[in-house]
């Protein structure tokens, strides 16, 4: 009896011995480990911060200035030139108030001694971007690249991105109008633009023969040969949204029209108004949206049946079902119907307010073979005028 009492005391001392010595181990392990969880831990959190700080500093200083902005920038770097010397010639690249090819002088000083390309840049001249990072540049001019051949092209104001497409083909600039066409038709690919992506939003953005008709901004380009249709569209929108600037937006949002009510009624101007009569075309279309009269100008008639040297419509013409046809649909048609100069954008905005106090209503031309306009506010004198008009 007295054994086996012993015997149980001395099981339990071997268990709660047992126990203490897995106790003792588990901190033990605890303790060896600990350091080693804080020391993985601190060096995650260190590569965190790491790559936050890293992708920031790309964002900020080293990757390109303007990703959608393909301008080529010619610079010439002379002979004996040291990196401090180029990052200054980078940086200052876009001339007096222009933003240059480059964030950082310091970043790129910093990123060709840390490449071991400081030594190796070589003088020159190069045709440059900003879309560029500074990889790529320092890239050209270590390798001593030619300056890249660009070629300039000039848009006139009134033109319709169909013949835009064809005088690009005929410049030798695209070799195929297909893959233009099929981008400016569906805009799509430039969404980031708020004034394309309104119209990608709107209710009848299907009904538009091209939903970027109206913003590809008349001007002269210098382009890089062999440039992309996407990268040519890119800058004439880029373009545009320098010209409708801030204090357009304003006076836009003052007469309660869209952006691309303005450049629609500019589109309709531009062909209207063929000499300096912008302002006073424009007060008429006014004086007709205010009164609540339609258009009916023949003008969108010309691009729905793609005419240029038409100046006289049937009555079934002029009745077609169309989202363009201004005979047909109150107000504005549905979209522009080519491409208008800051002229005739600045007249959308700004109509001549004499006209507009007058209530002049109706316009025709003077004669055939004349681009004067008679202006009218009385019905019965605007048809004597198109008497004379149709006689001439």
């Amino acid at each position: 009896m007295e054994r086996s009492e012993n015997s149980r005391e001395n099981q339990a001392a071997e268990k709660l011995s047992a126990a203490r010595r897995k106790k003792y181990r588990r901190r033990k392990a605890i303790r060896i480990l600990r350091p080693v969880l804080i020391y993985g831990i601190s060096i995650a959190i260190c590569f965190v911060i790491a790559k936050v700080a890293i992708n920031y500093a790309l964002n900020e200083y080293v990757r390109p200035v303007d990703s959608n902005d393909a301008t080529p920038i010619t610079v010439t770097i002379e002979k004996g030139s040291g990196a401090s010397t180029i990052a200054k010639l980078l940086y200052e690249a876009g001339g007096e108030g222009n933003v240059g090819l480059i964030k950082s002088k310091a970043a790129f000083k910093i990123y060709v001694d840390f490449t071991g390309k400081s030594s190796i840049l070589k003088s020159g001249t190069y045709v440059l971007s900003r879309n560029m990072d500074i990889a790529q540049m320092v890239d050209i001019i270590c390798t001593g690249n030619p300056a890249r051949q660009t070629v300039k092209f000039t848009i006139p104001e009134g033109m319709e991105i169909a013949d835009i497409a064809d005088r690009l083909v005929e410049l030798g600039i695209l070799e195929s109008k297909t893959e233009f066409l099929s981008l400016c038709e569906t805009g799509e690919a430039f969404s980031e633009y708020s004034f394309v992506n309104a119209i990608l939003q709107s209710e009848d953005a299907g009904d538009r023969r091209y939903a970027l008709e109206g913003y590809l901004f008349p001007d002269t380009y210098e382009v890089y040969v062999g440039a992309s249709p996407k990268s040519i569209i890119t800058k004439m929108l880029i373009r545009f949204n320098e010209v409708f600037n801030d204090e357009y937006m304003a006076r836009a949002q003052e007469l309660n029209m869209s952006v691309d009510d303005v450049v629609t009624l500019a589109s309709i101007i531009e062909r209207e108004a063929k000499t300096a009569d912008f302002a006073k075309v424009s007060a008429v279309f006014h004086n007709r949206m205010d009164e609540g009269m339609r258009l009916q100008s023949d003008a969108p008639l010309k691009y729905i049946f793609n005419t240029e040297n038409v100046l006289d419509f049937t009555s079934d013409q002029m009745e077609v079902d169309s989202p363009y046809n201004t005979y047909n649909v109150d107000g504005l048609p549905v979209g522009a119907i080519d491409n208008p100069g800051n002229n005739a954008i600045y007249a959308a905005l700004y109509p001549d307010e004499e006209f507009m106090e007058d209530g002049y209503l109706y316009f025709v031309l003077k004669s055939r073979d004349s681009t004067e306009l008679v202006f009218s506010k009385d019905y019965d004198d605007f048809l004597e005028d198109k008497e004379a008009y149709q006689k001439s």
